[in-house]
């Protein structure tokens, strides 16, 4: 069961078109794997959208009606009248709803993540060790938006962050200090945590960083110093 989930703050972010493209497809990836966040974005983007009428209502209420306007309403309600008198479509297998995942081979094996992604995965793998990395072009200056995967047995050295990270688990699983995790959780990270991601069989994740890892722990300490290139 999904535990970490993304902030109420964040969600009307979302249901306002307000969020960067990296957090966007973050929210929007969370909402596909979890009903209970999607039920929220639908209802904050429900009342965006009758609050967006009655201010688009007030405006008009103080705008004087002269006849051209009202012939333009008499011409945009004959327009609809014709509209809905036109026979019902008839739906063919174009029509019917858009299958809800994409598909994504990595290391022999089939994903099937959230439709959202689906203009991303085009790009070159990246890898080092056990950790591969496709990066996503978000063109948000310092922010870096990728995939991530980790093998079996695979683990990322213990880190802290110079900004946030957010990792958002796709498929597989992973732990740290602070628990296990499920496909669907949303964990956002500071530099207030240092933690080391571990996975027994292997996870597939989004992650978002606004700035390099700091290693605090090991030989990986000798990778701080270039960490601008490699986050």
């Amino acid at each position: 069961m999904i535990k970490h989930h993304p902030h109420t703050d964040l969600l009307l972010a979302h249901a306002k078109a307000e969020l960067p493209l990296s957090m966007s497809i973050a929210i929007a990836a969370h909402c596909a794997l979890c009903h209970e966040c999607q039920s929220q974005v639908s209802q904050f983007t429900e009342q965006a959208a009758e609050l967006a009428f009655v201010a688009q209502g007030d405006t008009l209420d103080q705008t004087p009606m002269n006849a051209t306007d009202s012939s333009q309403d008499d011409a945009l309600q004959q327009m609809l009248s014709q509209i809905m008198a036109l026979p019902e479509a008839t739906q063919t297998e174009d029509d019917y709803p858009v299958k809800s995942t994409v598909s994504l081979n990595h290391k022999n094996v089939r994903y099937e993540i959230p439709r959202v992604f689906r203009q991303h995965i085009a790009h070159p793998w990246q890898q080092i060790g056990k950790v591969s990395r496709m990066r996503f072009n978000v063109d948000e200056n310092n922010t870096r938006a990728s995939l991530l995967h980790i093998d079996a047995l695979g683990e990322i050295p213990q880190h802290t962050h110079k900004g946030y990270e957010l990792t958002l688990l796709l498929a597989g699983e992973f732990s740290d200090l602070h628990g296990q995790y499920v496909p669907g959780d949303f964990i956002i990270l500071d530099g207030k945590t240092q933690h080391s991601p571990k996975t027994q069989s292997g996870c597939l994740c989004y992650t978002v960083l606004d700035a390099p890892l700091y290693f605090t722990k090991g030989l990986s300490k000798l990778l701080n110093p270039i960490g601008e290139l490699i986050y």
